[in-house]
């Protein structure tokens, strides 16, 4: 017997449908494929938590509570500890170096703020998004994992807001869709001279934005770039049985254009 139909699927097949009554372009099937992609992940992301996957798996943060959903992308490589595999070296020199305090600007439902926290006991964690949802998930997950006492869950960032960077050593973390191209100048905001930073760049939003923020931060900090990766050898012993479709969906994090980061660090 067959089982009905989810809303998820209902939905998904609607919005297939609608596109279907455009012309046939390869923009058109692109949008399908892209659609019918996300659909594969949150299909597969609820396959983890069904068999009990509630916990990260691997990576910087794992044994962290991820019981909520996120907020914006992705949630099944977040669950395997997979996400931003190749931000994993800076994450682990990032929680060795035990900054007193950390600034997470766009944190989403929290996976870094809290992991951060998690791992850095004597930290404070400053969790910022402009999204009201994403910082009631984000307060939720930081009370679920037991660090909500050292997570400060606050809206939008200033460049006013920076002055704390001067008060004590201070690791940022940035991904706000294309913000950075504005929030990250320290010829405005001069404390950020003073902090280590880690930004997601959006070079797709702003061209050249790469090599502006290198030049705007280079006289201060040693400037790394930090392309994508996957870590297949993340993904559980129980996706031997998956298509190989399905194994790279797990894994996929829905980016629909390259977005480096820059770690770039005060000399």
């Amino acid at each position: 017997m067959t089982s009905s139909p989810t809303a998820l699927t209902r939905s998904v097949d609607d919005a297939l449908a609608r596109l279907q009554g455009s012309p046939p372009t390869p923009d058109r099937l692109e949008r399908q494929l892209r659609l019918l992609a996300k659909w594969r992940s949150i299909v597969l992301a609820n396959t983890l938590t069904a068999r009990g996957e509630t916990v990260v798996r691997s990576g910087p943060f794992a044994g962290m509570i991820y019981t909520v959903e996120a907020s914006e992308g992705c949630r099944a490589p977040r669950l395997l500890g997979a996400y931003e595999a190749s931000l994993h070296p800076v994450i682990e020199t990032v929680m060795a170096r035990a900054y007193p305090q950390v600034l997470d600007i766009g944190c989403a439902e929290g996976y870094y703020a809290v992991g951060l926290a998690r791992r850095m006991p004597a930290t404070t964690v400053h969790a910022r998004d402009s999204d009201p949802k994403a910082r009631d998930l984000c307060a939720t997950l930081a009370t679920a994992n037991g660090v909500s006492g050292r997570l400060r869950v606050g809206a939008e960032v200033w460049h006013s807001d920076f002055a704390l960077c001067a008060r004590e050593r201070t690791f940022i973390l940035c991904d706000i869709e294309g913000g950075e191209a504005t929030l990250l100048n320290p010829a405005e905001a001069p404390a950020q001279a003073e902090a280590d930073i880690l930004v997601e760049v959006h070079e797709a939003v702003h061209p050249g934005l790469l090599d502006t923020l290198t030049t705007r931060f280079a006289p201060s900090h040693r400037v790394t770039r930090i392309d994508r990766s996957l870590a297949p050898d993340l993904l559980p012993p129980w996706a031997e049985t998956l298509s190989d479709l399905d194994r790279l969906l797990l894994l996929w994090e829905w980016r629909s254009a390259p977005t480096p980061w820059l770690w770039m660090e005060r000399r």
